[in-house]
């Protein structure tokens, strides 16, 4: 089947995203300015770097004739739910590989709910095949099991080669606009791309939401696949994790609560609400030196 493969035209997207300016005394007394580069307004479904990752693999897609697309992702798995929608919108059979046998038996939450109407098919594998889900006979094996041979696979969190590319245009979009550019990670994909993007001087600050400390490997293995080698000057700040992935303890709800009153802006809690608390903790320990500009990337919406 022949599909158009101009997504602008498919999907309607609003880049470049917008900068806001902040104005917080937590940031403004020790020097610093706060801008908030509003990438959940890029796309009404697939905002931030969801689009960013995700537009240069279904225009892949597309372009080479699939009509079904496969991915991973757990239980509250924004990149599922962004790919679920892609779906919809394109006219594109979706699946959903699940980490978690167990959750087969148990009610959908809500994002799971969410990828379930959006017509993506899930498929609840255990743990072990999970991890081992990149090797290609686990690979082969899961995408048989699932009815989802001839899919375009796209790896957990969309984060290969293709979608660092796509980072790295919000990387130029951002250049000359702030210091210290700053994004939570998830598999380090956007980091990736985004320090890749920036101008010479400006440096990128990625904060992980989960526990672990394997991103820096992963980061640099997907810049020398994506760039041939190390791209731009970019750092991870550890331990703003709140106990390891979709977990939002009672301090981050409230931090996250706050930060909505005094500003009129949503936040998003498992990527957006830890990136904030982390830079919030930062400035307050000196971190960044007086007259920095710092830009937060809003990478998506509750």
């Amino acid at each position: 089947m022949n599909r158009p493969a101009n997504l602008d035209v498919l999907l309607q997207p609003r880049p470049p995203s917008p900068l806001q300016e902040i104005h917080d005394e937590r940031f403004e007394r020790h020097g610093v300015r706060l801008l908030l580069k509003r990438d959940d307004l890029v796309h009404p479904e697939l905002p931030g770097n969801k689009w960013r990752k995700l537009a240069p693999n279904l225009r892949a897609a597309l372009e080479a004739g699939h009509d079904g697309l496969v991915t991973f992702g757990g239980a509250y798995s924004n990149h599922l739910r962004a790919t679920a929608a892609a779906g919809r919108l394109l006219g594109l059979r979706t699946t959903g590989v699940v980490r978690g046998h167990e959750l087969a038996d148990r009610p959908l939450n809500d994002s799971l709910a969410r990828c379930a109407a959006d017509g993506m098919r899930l498929r609840f594998v255990t743990r072990t095949e999970y991890r081992h889900k990149a090797e290609p006979a686990t690979l082969a094996r899961l995408l048989e099991a699932a009815d989802a041979v001839g899919a375009y696979v796209i790896p957990e969190g969309g984060s290969n080669a293709l979608a660092l590319g796509g980072c790295a245009e919000l990387g130029r979009e951002l250049r000359d606009a702030g210091d210290v550019v700053a994004v939570a990670c998830g598999t380090g994909g956007t980091l990736a791309g985004l320090a890749a993007g920036l101008a010479p001087g400006q440096r990128a600050l990625g904060v992980p939401v989960l526990a672990g400390g394997f991103l820096e490997a992963e980061i640099r293995s997907l810049q020398s696949r994506a760039f041939g080698g190390p791209a731009g000057d970019w750092s991870l700040a550890e331990g703003f994790d709140h106990g390891g992935y979709a977990r939002v303890p009672r301090p981050l709800e409230e931090f996250a609560a706050d930060f909505e009153s005094r500003h009129g802006l949503p936040v998003e809690r498992i990527y957006v609400a830890k990136l904030l608390w982390a830079l919030t903790a930062l400035t307050s320990s000196g971190a960044f030196p007086r007259g920095t500009t710092l830009v937060a990337v809003v990478t998506g919406r509750p």
